[in-house]
């Protein structure tokens, strides 16, 4: 039970790297709408002020893995907690559009590697019969991120429309989105100082010859006897690597490792082009579509983090006990049928604003005479009329307002599709995928291959969230959450077919299962048990 605890506690230390890495990642979501209109951004400028710190920790990635190998993983995770707090800072003081999107890429610099580099850590340090959950503590963190930063954005909007004099005097309603920004700067300077009670990964100190030290800590992470075990098969895959002098990217594509590299690539991509990051990063810009409203937005996108945190805590209950492939096939099912539920939904809308709407004082309603009092069966052909009556500006300052005043359709139906797509996602795809990569590597290759993958992985996240403005404009929410929908079908019909169980296993049994020969034996072996 003792070392249990201490497993668990330093886990859940390392793991605030993903409370910062939701946090950041999300908080975007309350200041898109306040930034497109100080900075007068279009569509893909908007995208890029989203999309930049994904690319940012793209870059990251590749080379979090293999420094962390030269110098440790601690060490990198103290740097990731400066880049968290210096981007905090820049962002909240950004005069301008450039300068918020280089500081977002700071951010990012320090949200790649901590999403690298923690769940190796944590992976590392903990016995086989919690590996699952230990490693979820990183997505548990990620997802209390998620619901702090909406729950924050909405209590800042909330404050700057009061009337209290405090509040007024920290200037909450002209410089919100700024606040929203800022905030970061606590968690981030309370994860470095927190990240002194850990102490290195014991597999990494093995790894540069600092026996004593490694057995010292596996020793406390799971008892003396399990200790000398784990010690000696890290040692025999070290030494059985010793003459492959080759750890270069080139390493990767070995024969031995295409089984588990494919397994990589298709999950990392399949997590990120189902458009979680887009419902994430975009949630009140989605809810908007459907008529709500600005506030009340906000007010649903709270639900939706903790719809989130609630199913994570879920996986983390269920990933060690009915395994990794299980929940995956729940959850890119359900993935697939909210995603459906979401194209219905916005497919059945129409736009008819009606001429004795009550719109806000700026809004010419002599401008939208040539409009009122017409339907239109598609938001892409809605929004177009508006931008031509109003003038590009003006409409998109307004556009919810406008919508709410003209949309017929059941927005509840929105919101069980969203929630519906985060639960899936929450109890499956969210921390299984880490779970998997912290899993199916061989220790000399581990810390590239992660890099490797999340590289991926964080492309196609930088692609879904540079676009996701653009395809609202242009192909409309009911074929855009369409797309996303096909996707999952397609991720669900591979983890069917080729993804083996991995749960219970130590990461050396692993190794030698899964990338010492040939991959379709090692597939064989893993699907019999």
């Amino acid at each position: 039970m003792i070392k249990n605890l201490y497993v668990a506690r330093t886990a859940l230390i390392v793991a605030l790297g993903g409370f910062l890495m939701g946090f950041d990642a999300s908080v975007i979501s309350g200041v898109v709408g306040f930034i497109e209109v100080e900075f007068d951004l279009s569509n893909l400028q908007l995208g890029w002020a989203v999309s930049s710190l994904t690319l940012s920790s793209t870059l990251a990635m590749l080379a979090a893995g293999p420094l962390s190998n030269r110098i440790g993983r601690r060490t990198v995770l103290y740097w990731a907690a400066v880049l968290y707090a210096v981007s905090a800072i820049g962002s909240a003081l950004a005069p301008n559009y450039m300068l918020l999107v280089v500081a977002r890429m700071v951010g990012g610099l320090g949200v790649g590697a901590s999403l690298i580099i923690a769940p190796m850590y944590i992976a590392e340090i903990s016995p086989p019969a919690l590996r699952g959950r230990m490693v979820s503590f990183n997505q548990l963190n990620i997802v209390i991120g998620i619901s702090v930063a909406f729950f924050t954005n909405y209590l800042i909007l909330e404050l700057g429309d009061s009337s209290l004099a405090w509040a007024e005097s920290l200037k909450f309603g002209p410089y919100n989105w700024r606040w929203m920004l800022g905030l970061e700067t606590l968690p981030a300077v309370l994860y470095f100082g927190a990240l002194f009670a850990v102490p290195e990964s014991p597999r990494w100190l093995v790894m540069k010859g600092r026996i004593s030290e490694g057995l010292a800590i596996m020793t406390r992470a799971s008892g003396a006897e399990e200790a000398e075990a784990d010690l000696r098969a890290v040692q025999a895959s070290l030494d059985s690597d010793a003459t492959k002098t080759n750890v270069g990217l080139g390493a990767l594509f070995a024969p031995a490792m295409k089984f588990v590299l494919l397994i990589g690539i298709v999950i990392a991509v399949v997590q990120q082009i189902t458009g979680i990051n887009a419902v994430f990063f975009y949630a009140p810009m989605i809810f908007e579509q459907s008529g709500i409203g600005t506030n009340a937005s906000f007010v649903q996108a709270i639900l939706v983090g903790l719809v989130n945190l609630v199913f994570t805590i879920v996986a983390i209950a269920l990933v060690d006990r009915l395994g990794r492939k299980p929940l995956l096939i729940v959850g890119l099912t359900g993935i697939t049928v909210a995603m459906a539920l979401l194209a219905y939904g916005f497919h059945g809308a129409s736009y008819t604003l009606p001429s004795d709407a009550a719109l806000p004082a700026a809004v010419s309603l002599d401008a939208l005479q040539p409009i009122l009092d017409t339907t239109f069966n598609s938001d892409v052909a809605f929004k177009q009329a508006l931008e031509s009556a109003l003038g590009l500006a003006t409409a998109r300052q307004f556009e919810s307002e406008l919508i709410a005043a003209a949309i017929s359709m059941n927005p509840i139906l929105i919101l069980i599709g969203i929630l519906g797509f985060v639960a899936s996602f929450a109890v499956s795809l969210g921390p299984v995928m880490w779970v998997l990569f912290s899993e199916l590597f061989p220790n000399r290759l581990r810390a590239l291959a992660i890099s490797f993958v999340g590289l991926i992985n964080s492309g196609v996240s930088f692609t879904v969230q540079l676009v996701f403005p653009w395809e609202l404009a242009n192909l409309g929410s009911a074929l855009t959450f369409l797309l996303y929908g096909v996707m999952a079908a397609m991720g669900l019909v591979f983890v069917i077919i080729a993804l083996p169980e991995t749960k219970g296993r130590s990461l050396e049994e692993l190794e030698s299962l899964l990338a010492r020969g040939n991959e379709a034996d090692a597939q064989t072996k893993v699907l019999s048990g």
